[in-house]
């Protein structure tokens, strides 16, 4: 027996040296420019990342592209329309799913910033009656289209809870994976504090923080406005911020 491990372990080596290697996992994050890319987080469902340039500290805002059938629905549109341009290039080239419509959760540039280069391609933008209005006024890009306060869209469905960050800003829930796309109204897990709030309610969001709750029970990933996606803790994150917030 002794005189045969050494066959043995010469059999196994060369056994191990010959298996093929598991076939390498896709790559799920894809850069499309410098500062924009894209990450596939759920079926169907990815998460853009575009960065703002100096004037804006090069701040990265989320955003996201959901699958609808043989097209797909771009939430939030980057900061420029150049960004929005990448997005929808590769949503039509290589995902193999053009967008057909976008939405916008509030009236914010890092939320609008974009909607040019959708209105160029005759992509309907939509958003609440207020965020338009409140576009408008502030001189960014406007959506033509009207959302409504509770409505599903597509695949998708979207909530006005009540003002925070801003007085208009929308949540857009996705079902059929259970992520909740909070936007600016909820903070990542790293936020120190509760960012720019030169348009917020900080004695309103608490209470609208509790009807997002109670609209979506079933959300289990969030994806904020800013930085890394989160559980259910980052709802309970942005509570405790707005607990040391002036009012």
């Amino acid at each position: 027996m002794t005189s045969l491990r050494p066959c043995v372990l010469l059999l196994l080596v060369t056994a191990c040296a010959t298996t093929p290697s598991p076939p390498i996992p896709p790559q799920d994050e894809v850069v499309l420019a410098e500062d924009v890319r894209i990450r596939r987080i759920a079926p169907g469902v990815w998460m853009h990342v575009t960065n703002a340039g100096k004037e804006w500290g090069f701040t990265p805002a989320n955003g996201l592209i959901v699958e609808d059938g043989d097209t797909s629905i771009l939430v939030d549109t980057g900061w420029n329309p150049r960004q929005a341009e990448a997005l929808l290039t590769w949503a039509r080239g290589s995902l193999h799913h053009p967008v057909r419509a976008a939405l916008v959760t509030h009236f914010h540039i890092d939320r609008t910033g974009g909607i040019p280069a959708l209105q160029a391609q005759h992509i309907p933008v939509h958003s609440r009656e207020d965020t338009a209005r409140r576009a408008t006024a502030q001189g960014n890009p406007v959506p033509t289209q009207r959302l409504s306060d509770a409505q599903d869209f597509g695949p998708l469905s979207v909530f006005f809870p009540g003002a925070g960050h801003a007085p208009d800003n929308l949540i857009v829930f996705h079902p059929a994976s259970g992520i909740l796309y909070g936007g600016c109204f909820i903070k990542d897990a790293a936020a120190k504090d509760l960012g720019n709030l030169e348009d917020a309610d900080t004695a309103s969001w608490p209470s609208s923080l509790q009807r997002a709750r109670a609209h979506y029970p079933d959300a289990r990933v969030i994806v904020p406005g800013h930085h890394a996606l989160g559980g259910l803790e980052l709802l309970d994150h942005t509570e405790a911020l707005l607990r040391e917030a002036p009012r």
